[in-house]
């Protein structure tokens, strides 16, 4: 059973050649449209536009919306099985349905820079070093939008300009919350509740990855005191395998 699923070309999280194929031809479309949605989110909120410049960015964010969810749904067609598909693919469909999380399609656009360092455990640190910190100001960012745009026009609030929007998000991320802005809407709380869960867990990141560095820098010298990678161990098994098959080979010859 398992053989019949790997020569039809589909993995354990029921993607299909297929959806290689698609993932490849759209990933840079998609990514486009993220950062097009950023800047007309953006454009929309502070410029707090109307009228036909209103009805312009409001089309865009529609069309970008549309990307997304017939990018979801192209997808879902072509897995094996579906519901496999669907049940690994939950933060896709996030994705797709909630705006706020669409420029989180920037964060693995960064990852194709080329390679940072030259050894295993340092690229895999200098991405998540990347994707906390882009994931941490894309945070911001969006949240000073989303924050800005429930609570400009309601009563009894005081975040009314996008630096006041930027200041109480970077206090609510840190968790420091000095207190002199705060939401007063439903949305705008829900908004801050989110922010603060993710705060925690970027910042979590962020220290985790500069503590590995210098426990990195630390043990330079003692490469005793290193910890093994996946990769390391993956060749060293690798390595392992192809000396027995060699010593079962010699113990055959052997007359």
């Amino acid at each position: 059973m398992h053989g019949d699923r790997r020569q039809a070309g589909v993995n354990p999280r029921g993607e299909t050649a297929a959806t290689a194929r698609w993932e490849r031809m759209t990933y840079w479309p998609l990514t486009v449209a993220a950062l097009v949605f950023i800047l007309t989110q953006t454009v929309h909120v502070i410029a707090d536009v109307s009228g036909v410049a209103a009805i312009i960015t409001s089309s865009i964010l529609t069309i970008t919306w549309v990307m997304f969810i017939g990018d979801y749904l192209a997808r879902l067609a072509m897995s094996r099985p579906k519901w496999r598909w669907f049940r690994t693919h939950l933060f896709d469909l996030a994705v797709a349905l909630l705006p706020i999380l669409r420029p989180i399609r920037l964060l693995g656009a960064l990852t194709r820079i080329p390679s940072f360092t030259r050894t295993a455990a340092s690229s895999l640190r200098a991405r998540m070093l990347v994707y906390g910190i882009a994931a941490a100001l894309l945070l911001i960012w969006t949240a000073a939008l989303a924050v800005l745009n429930v609570e400009r026009h309601a009563e009894g609030s005081n975040i009314r300009s996008f630096g006041d929007a930027v200041w109480w998000a970077f206090c609510t991320v840190t968790t420091v919350g000095y207190g002199d802005f705060t939401p007063v809407t439903v949305p705008g709380r829900v908004i801050a509740v989110a922010l603060m869960v993710g705060g925690v867990v970027l910042v979590g990141l962020i220290v985790a990855t500069f503590s590995s560095w210098v426990m990195e820098r630390v043990t330079r010298g003692h490469q005793e005191q290193l910890p093994a990678t996946r990769a390391d161990v993956a060749r060293l098994e690798q390595e392992l395998a192809a000396a027995r098959a060699a010593l079962a080979a010699a113990e055959k010859s052997t007359p």
